[in-house]
C-alpha cells in the first residue's frame, strides 16, 4: 500500500497502476451530480470557478450529517457515473483524480488519458472508515446546495484502489 500527499503529482499519477492500493493525506474536495453540474455551466460561460481544478482531486461522497462532536458524518463513496457527463471537460480543465465508485463511461476514460489523470475506487459501504480518516470539512461553494455543496476535506490515510490509471490500465472491461 502506497501513502500518497494531496495533491498528487505528475510523478505520482504517471507511477499509479491499476489495482494499486493507495492512501491519501491532504486536501480532497467533494462535490457530486449539482456541484459538477455548476462547475461545467461556469466553464462553459468562461466564469471564475470557486477553486482552481489544476491538479486537484475530487472525491463522490454521499453526505450524511454529521455527529455531535464529529468533524463529519458517514462519507462513503457515491456512484461515479452519474458525474460522467461533466467529467471530460472538468479534466480538460486540469482535475487529475476523481474518487468515487463503479464503472466510468468511454468518454471519461478516454479524458483520463488524454489528461494523464486517474480514476479511484473507494469502497462501497465504508462510510465510517471513511469518515475517521477526515480531519476538517468546510463548505467552499455553491452553500445553497445544503449535505451537496462543494467541500473541501482535509484526509489522513484516505484509503483506495486505482480503478483506472492514466496508461491504458483499468480494473473495469472496456
Amino acid at each position: 500500500m502506497r501513502e500518497l500527499q494531496l495533491p498528487l503529482s505528475e510523478g505520482d499519477i504517471a507511477s499509479l497502476k491499476a489495482y494499486d492500493q493507495v492512501l491519501l493525506t491532504g486536501k480532497l474536495y467533494v462535490g457530486r451530480d449539482q456541484v459538477h453540474s455548476l462547475l461545467f455551466e461556469c466553464i462553459q460561460r468562461n466564469e471564475d470557478l470557486p477553486f482552481s481544478l489544476e491538479g486537484e482531486a475530487i472525491y463522490y461522497m454521499g453526505p450524511s450529517p454529521a455527529p455531535e462532536g464529529k468533524v463529519i458524518g458517514s462519507c462513503g463513496p457515491t456512484t461515479s457515473a452519474r458525474m460522467d457527463p461533466f467529467s471530460p471537460l472538468l479534466l480538460d480543465h486540469g482535475l487529475k483524480v476523481m474518487i468515487g465508485k463503479g464503472p466510468r463511461s468511454q468518454s471519461v476514460v478516454d479524458a483520463i488519458r488524454r489528461n494523464k489523470a486517474v480514476y479511484l475506487q473507494a469502497f462501497g459501504g465504508c462510510g465510517a472508515l471513511y469518515a475517521s480518516t477526515v480531519k476538517s470539512a468546510r463548505i467552499i461553494a455553491f452553500e445553497h446546495l445544503g449535505p451537496e455543496a462543494l467541500l473541501l476535506l482535509e484526509v489522513e490515510k484516505f484509503p483506495a484502489i486505482v480503478a483506472i490509471d492514466s496508461q491504458q490500465g483499468s480494473v473495469f472491461a472496456y
